[in-house]
């Protein structure tokens, strides 16, 4: 059974810093595209970050210049460093991996993210 489990949420400060990171089982993420997605109270889900399997990566607006995506295809991971935390930014994060070329994919339970004084 495919597992993609997060981690490193938790409760920060405005402009503090968190890294989530996403461990994926019994599939290799080098043939897939992973993103982190997150959905706060009462707004749709939205997509934050993805990083290709070519390593390429995009990020929604809101997160530019704040947050990155990597992946450690030897540890079948993907980590989203987030910087410059804002409250606004508060939502549970979830990992999605979709296999190259098809819709299947997979997505993780989430993790909460909370930024508050």
């Amino acid at each position: 059974q495919v597992q993609l489990v997060e981690s490193g949420g938790g409760l920060v400060q405005p402009g503090g810093s968190l890294r989530l990171s996403c461990a994926a089982s019994r599939i290799d993420i080098r043939n897939y595209h992973m993103a982190w997605y997150r959905q706060a109270p009462g707004k749709p889900r939205e997509l934050v970050a993805t990083i290709f399997a070519g390593e390429s990566t995009n990020y929604a607006d809101s997160v530019k210049g704040r947050f990155t995506i990597s992946r450690d295809n030897i540890q079948n991971t993907v980590s989203l460093q987030m910087n410059s935390l804002k409250p606004d930014d508060t939502a549970v994060y979830v990992c999605k991996a979709t296999l190259m070329g098809t819709i299947t994919a997979y997505w993780g339970q989430g993790t909460q993210v909370t930024v508050s004084s």
